[in-house]
């Protein structure tokens, strides 16, 4: 039986053996319960490494939507574990830790998105997937920074959109589109801390090197990059680029995958701001994403919680932008 405090904090805290090897019994639990470990590009090396799947938030949903596991463990963020029940509602879904929240998704509430609606009749609403089911249920489409354009693009040019949570996303779309959508001004505590200074600083050491941006980062910082996009297309330039040197503007979790598959080039992570011995340092990441560990995923497979849950009301409605995305993706 599950501990009080266990409820009260949102994961299992229980001891592990000493000696036991974690990333071995994970494996053997997942392959004996069917269970199928998806993990974000943000969470540490050892989770990606024990993962049967590591995406982005696009990539994670697709995997979500086709597998035949009876179990999904995702490891990210609680938005993630959501889209996963709400795209299968009969299967049990796992999150390692309740309180992986997300700062994008916290600044939209799904009471406030129908309020405003309702101030902006005749629009159309398109989400961002950092955003909870209950505001996916008050949306026409969700997008994903690597789909945002093409699934803008579907849109009549004179179409009236309301575009959030994010805004320095929503932003850039408006700029490479020529839209003016209404901008829900909302945004990630970890690329909002990008800035120009810590970039130029890097780019003055290392001049060779390419800039790549994540478009949640700020105007300023995307006016500096050579490329912007997702962690994926991030991920895709690295390995196909003929440069050697690349300054990384996103969660440093995404270094681990970079890394492993561009053996010989070099990258540096921007620091959220410049200070004496920063330079190069990897000291942006997420806090929630790094609320993931190993034990907290041997955990929740041996007992099998803590599970996610969405009010079968809200996952109808919910369910119709995501399969918009799926469907243009």
């Amino acid at each position: 039986m599950l501990k009080k405090e266990w409820e009260e904090k949102g994961y299992i805290d229980e001891p592990i053996e000493e000696g036991i090897d974690l990333r071995a019994e994970i494996r053997r639990m997942a392959k004996e319960k069917e269970a199928v470990i998806l993990a974000h590009y943000y969470t540490t090396g050892d989770i990606q490494e024990v993962a049967d799947f590591i995406g982005d938030s696009l990539a994670l949903a697709q995997k979500a939507a086709q597998t035949e596991a009876k179990i999904i463990v995702m490891c990210g963020v609680h938005f993630m574990a959501e889209t996963c029940k709400i795209l299968c509602p009969d299967k049990l879904v796992l999150c390692p830790d309740l309180n992986a929240g997300c700062s994008l998704a916290d600044s939209c509430k799904a009471e406030d998105l129908k309020k405003y609606k309702e101030e902006h009749p005749g629009y159309k609403v398109i989400s961002y997937v950092n955003t909870t089911a209950a505001v996916k249920a008050h949306t026409d489409v969700v997008v994903t920074s690597g789909n945002a354009k093409k699934i803008v693009d579907t849109f009549p040019q004179d179409e009236k959109l309301i575009f959030g949570p994010d805004y320095n996303l929503g932003s850039y779309i408006n700029s490479i589109t020529g839209r003016n959508m209404l901008l829900w001004n909302g945004g990630c505590h970890v690329h909002e801390r990008f800035s120009v200074e810590a970039i130029a600083a890097l780019k003055q050491a290392h001049p060779e090197a390419l800039v790549l941006a994540h478009p949640e980062c700020k105007g300023p910082v995307l006016a500096l990059a050579d490329v912007v996009g997702s962690t994926a297309v991030i991920l895709k330039h690295c390995i196909e680029s003929d440069k050697k040197e690349f300054i990384i503007a996103t969660e440093a979790g995404i270094l681990h995958e970079i890394e492993r598959q561009c053996e010989g080039k070099t990258f540096y992570p921007v620091p959220p701001e410049i200070s004496e011995g920063s330079i190069g340092c990897s000291c942006n990441e997420c806090n929630y994403m790094k609320m993931n560990t190993l034990k907290k995923i041997y955990n929740t497979l041996k007992y099998e919680w803590p599970s996610v849950t969405v009010p079968e009301d809200i996952r109808k409605e919910a369910v119709k932008p995501i399969e918009r995305m799926l469907e243009l993706s």
